[in-house]
Formats: C-alpha cells, sequence, structure tokens
C-alpha cells in the first residue's frame, strides 16, 4: 500500500486531490495498476464485479421507487399500479428492480457454486466466504420483504406463511411472530416494517461488501488451480487485463437484463401476484420468488412445523461450516476426480429441489422431496468429509506459470513437469 501512495499522477487535479485524500492510490491498490491478480482467472471470476453491479442497480432504482410506494395494508397494490401506468417510466424502474432481483440471485448462485468447485473458501480465505454468506443471508431476507411489499395475493399469503414459522420456536415464538406482525396479523404494520428494512438492508449489505473486498484482498484471489501465487510471474495487474474482462461481463449481464425487462418482463412473476391481496381467499399452491424454492422445498418435506423450521434454517447454516467439512487440502476439483462426481450430483439435487418446492408437496413430489432434502445434508455432513479423507487426488502444478504458459516460450526456460 506504501508503493500506491508513492505512485505520481499526471493530471493536475488528481494530484491535488490526492494529496489530501489518496483515493486514486487507494482505488489502483483496490482494482488498479497496483493489485496484482493470478494470471488465470477465467470468467467465472467476473461474477464478483456483476453482482457489485447488480447492487447498485437495485439500491438506485429502490430508492426511486420508494418516492411513490405507500406502504399501506390498503395503498401499497395501487401505488405499485400507479408506478406502473402513471409514473413517467415507472414500468421500466419496476420491471429493472424486480428482474434484476432474479438476475442477482442468478449471479450469486453462480458465484456460490464456483467457489465450492474451486473450493475458494478454504484457508486462508474462511472469513472471506462466511462474509459472503452474512450478504446471501441479509440478500435473502431483503428479497423476501421486497416480495411482500406489492401487496398481491401470493406476497399476502407468502407473508402469512413464512411469518407463522415463527411460532414454531419454543417459549417465544409467539412474541416474535406479534412483533413482526404489529398486531395479530398480516396487516398495515407488517407491511412498514418490511418497508423499512428493505430500505435498509442493502446500505448494510453494501457495508458487508466492503468487508468482503477487504477480506479478498487481503490473501488474493483464488483462482481455477486452487495454488498460490508463487511470485510475480504468476500474477499480472488487475487494471487493463481484468477490468476489460469485467466489461465484457457487465455487457452481458445488461443484455440478459434487458432481455427480461423489454421481452419478458413479467416471466419469474406469479399470476396471482397481479390479484390485490385477499385475507379470504387462499391460493392453492402458495410458493415464494424461484430463488428460494431449494429451501422451501426442505422446509415442506419435514412433517413436523418446529423440525421443518430446524430443517430449513440448518440448510443455510451448513453453508457456514463448509470450510471445516471439506478436509481435502486439494482446493480446486480440477485435481479431485471423486469430487468432481459428487460436486455435479449435489447440484442436480439442488435442481431438483427447486422443482420440489414449485410443486404441492402431496404424491411423489413429497417423496421426492425427502430424498432430495435428506441428499442435501449428506453431501455437506457426510460425502464432503469422507472424500476429503480417502480421495487419491491428481497432482498439482508447480505454479500458476506452468499450466498457463505451457510450452510457450520456443527455446526459453520452460516450465517444470507437474510431477
Amino acid at each position: 500500500m506504501s508503493g500506491a501512495a508513492k505512485r505520481e499522477y499526471k493530471n493536475g487535479f488528481v494530484r491535488w486531490v490526492e494529496y489530501r485524500l489518496p483515493i486514486f492510490s487507494a482505488a489502483d491498490a483496490i482494482v488498479g495498476r497496483d493489485y496484482p491478480s493470478p494470471k488465470n482467472l477465467n470468467y467465472l471470476w467476473n461474477l464478483g464485479s456483476i453482482l457489485g453491479l447488480a447492487l447498485v442497480i437495485q439500491i438506485i432504482t429502490g430508492i426511486f421507487l420508494a418516492f411513490y410506494y405507500i406502504p399501506t395494508a390498503e395503498q401499497a397494490f395501487n401505488s405499485v399500479e400507479h408506478i406502473m401506468r402513471n409514473v413517467n417510466n415507472g414500468w421500466l424502474l419496476r420491471y429493472v428492480h424486480a428482474n434484476g432481483a432474479s438476475l442477482f440471485f442468478a449471479a450469486v448462485y453462480i458465484h456460490m457454486i464456483r467457489a465450492h468447485y474451486y473450493g475458494s473458501y478454504k484457508a486462508p480465505r474462511e472469513l472471506l466466504w462466511l462474509i459472503g454468506l452474512a450478504i446471501f443471508a441479509l440478500m435473502m431476507a431483503t428479497a423476501f420483504m421486497g416480495y411482500v411489499l406489492p401487496w398481491g395475493q401470493m406476497s399476502f399469503w407468502a407473508a402469512t406463511v413464512i411469518t407463522n414459522l415463527f411460532t414454531a420456536i419454543p417459549l417465544i415464538g409467539d412474541s416474535v411472530t406479534i412483533w413482526l406482525w404489529g398486531g395479530f396479523s398480516v396487516d398495515t404494520p407488517t407491511l412498514q416494517r418490511f418497508y423499512s428494512l428493505h430500505y435498509l438492508f442493502p446500505f448494510i449489505i453494501a457495508g458487508l461488501v466492503m468487508m468482503h473486498i477487504w477480506a479478498l484482498h487481503t490473501h488474493g484471489s483464488s483462482n481455477p488451480l486452487g495454488i498460490e501465487v508463487k511470485g510475480p510471474q504468476d500474477t499480472i495487474p488487475f487494471h487493463p487485463y481484468y477490468t476489460a474482462k469485467d466489461l465484457v461481463g457487465f455487457g452481458v449481464f445488461l443484455l440478459i437484463l434487458a432481455f427480461f425487462v423489454f421481452y419478458q418482463p413479467v416471466y419469474f412473476s406469479h399470476p396471482d401476484q397481479f390479484k390485490p391481496a385477499d385475507p379470504l381467499v387462499t391460493p392453492p399452491n402458495i410458493v415464494p420468488e424461484w430463488y428460494f424454492l431449494p429451501f422451501y422445498a426442505i422446509l415442506r418435506s419435514i412433517p413436523d412445523k418446529l423440525l421443518g423450521v430446524v430443517g430449513f434454517v440448518s440448510s443455510i447454516l451448513v453453508l457456514f461450516f463448509l470450510p471445516y467439512l471439506d478436509t481435502s487440502k486439494v482446493r480446486s476439483a480440477k485435481y479431485r476426480p471423486v469430487f468432481r462426481q459428487f460436486f455435479f450430483i449435489f447440484l442436480a439435487d439442488v435442481v431438483i429441489l427447486g422443482f420440489v418446492g414449485a410443486n404441492p408437496p402431496e404424491g411423489a413430489w413429497l417423496v421426492i422431496g425427502r430424498l432430495a432434502s435428506a441428499y442435501y445434508f449428506i453431501h455437506f455432513l457426510v460425502i464432503l468429509p469422507l472424500v476429503g479423507w480417502f480421495e487419491r487426488t491428481k497432482p498439482l502444478p508447480e505454479s500458476i506459470s506452468t499450466p498457463v504458459l505451457g510450452d510457450a516460450g520456443g527455446g526459453a526456460a520452460k516450465p517444470e513437469p507437474a510431477e
């Protein structure tokens, strides 16, 4: 960091600011020429920057939507319709915000899948993983409360079902639920609480993102090989190499977002969301947004209410213990043939849980949901520790440059063989 502070800038205004507030050298140290990155990062490492962009989009559109939204049971649905029909470009703001949330979670899940596959959560990056999961948990809470705010039929009943889960907590469950509701049922006080927290949580998430970046830069980025940087020959400056790559990722993300906003704006919406909330009519199948479906399936697969809540909470908590449950010393699945097979089985299991969560908990879906839920926990609590102990891994390269450069360079010094 001391080297970054001594950098000389040609622009006079930049020099004037830098002398009084060294923000430009700090930026160079974080994402610029002074931040060395592994030279073999692929496009899956773009997801972190894409998630930062998605968070900014959600905060900005959310602030403008808050100008017109009215958090009361009588006016919430109508205020959303007013935004859609009467506010200039209000439809655009709402569709960007709603579809942006879905793409936000899609990017988060890909980001987590990448970390799981390449072992990015292993020492010394455990805290990086834990902070990321804290962000994920806050995202889930924020998204759930945002789902309630339009006060459609599915919003109301989803809020009723999920908040009722707190009654399963022994001794204090009923008191916690009444506090959440602000009364004895889901109504205006509930909506006002959710509106306040939905507005607040993204800024807390932004603070955690800063800590996440700080933790990332302490030991540097992981890489597809899962080995540590051995020296300057294994790195390149983040700028301009990875900033250019990030711009490509931004373009792809924005194109996908634009496709849904302009061509399929309600693709992720439930039809009942276009009906005002009616406490007297229960939907035949109450479902949350798609990104909650695997966890929702685990919740419903257990017949006992308290155990279902425990299973739901545990399905998220177990992720916090992943760095300690995976006992292998080798990070990347590229060199772990047995783990790689179980990894893809686990991905298929999560997809199955998603389909189960979208269907009524009856018949074959109930049986499949229970089997898939059991395997979800078996993967973390049984398979990962055993595979780590008994798996015979492939030999690791000597350095990042070995497989990256290969035989390039003609008669120049060749990389040492992987053996």
